[in-house]
């Protein structure tokens, strides 16, 4: 009796402390989704009375789960459109937006290459397909394998925008689901190259500095350059939410833009906000 007594004591504290758990469910960007997974884990370490939940998806991804009520706080890794910010007007859903940090879009390529830095000019001729081999550039003569996000992705669309300055990528452009695609196959192709964020960056790739200045200076894509801005092709981090889910969402958000979580976006690979 004392053993079922003590057991159904403790499936009633169990049920009391479900209950009064409070759920956050974060999605979209890829780009901000080891950010947002370090920023989870370290905040929920403090406030065990939280559990938060992040998937990524893509910044469209974001857009569409806070319309549909699936998401509490949305990841982008550009600036919603006045497209999207229409669908909630229509709706009559009020947002707020929060610059959370920045990034860097580092244009990586296979390890052997012997090309080291490009104008933002030359990248665009390669993307958009009117550079299609390597010995144009003063590399070896071997075709151009270039590998992008898919169009869902904020980076897909921020690259597009500010590299490609709105011309359409090449047809020949293969298209990943993640940034984690992107590495793997500009690592494993000679003739590769690609974009990702500075957390997405390892051993087995190499970056390219870029000049925006016709080729007078160049910069790599690295914390101090960005902090800088120096490095040409850096962008805002952003967090969106109904305004009606500020009490739930604010006190992570908060643990966000602390010293504590500005360190946190640093140690993952990413620039904070000072």
């Amino acid at each position: 009796m004392k053993t079922l007594f003590t057991l159904t004591l403790y499936l009633l504290a169990n049920i009391f402390v479900s209950a009064q758990t409070q759920v956050v469910r974060i999605k979209g960007s890829d780009t901000m989704l080891p950010l947002s997974q370090k920023e989870a884990e370290e905040f929920m370490k403090q406030n065990k009375d939280y559990k938060v939940i992040v998937t990524g998806g893509g910044s469209v991804t974001a857009v569409n789960a806070l319309l549909s009520g699936d998401a509490d706080l949305g990841m982008m890794s550009r600036i919603m459109n006045a497209e999207e910010k229409l669908k909630f007007q229509q709706k009559g859903i009020k947002l707020t937006e929060i610059i959370i940090g920045f990034d860097a879009l580092a244009v990586i390529v296979h390890p052997s290459n012997k090309i080291d830095k490009l104008t933002i000019e030359q990248v665009e001729a390669i993307f958009t397909g009117a550079i299609e081999n390597w010995k144009d550039l003063g590399g070896d003569d071997r075709k151009i394998i270039t590998v992008s996000r898919e169009s869902s992705s904020g980076t897909y669309g921020f690259f597009k925008e500010h590299v490609l300055r709105d011309k359409d990528y090449a047809p020949s452009v293969l298209l990943m689901p993640n940034s984690e695609s992107i590495v793997n196959v500009v690592s494993e192709t000679p003739g590769a190259i690609g974009y990702v964020g500075l957390a997405y960056v390892e051993g087995k790739i190499k970056t390219i500095a870029l000049s925006n200045d016709k080729g007078k200076n160049y910069y790599s894509p690295n914390l101090n350059n960005c902090k800088s801005h120096k490095y040409p092709v850096s962008r805002p981090l952003f967090y969106y939410y109904r305004d009606e889910s500020e009490k739930l969402v604010k006190p992570f958000v908060q643990y966000v833009l602390s010293e504590q979580g500005q360190r946190n976006i640093q140690l993952v690979g990413y620039v904070p906000l000072q």
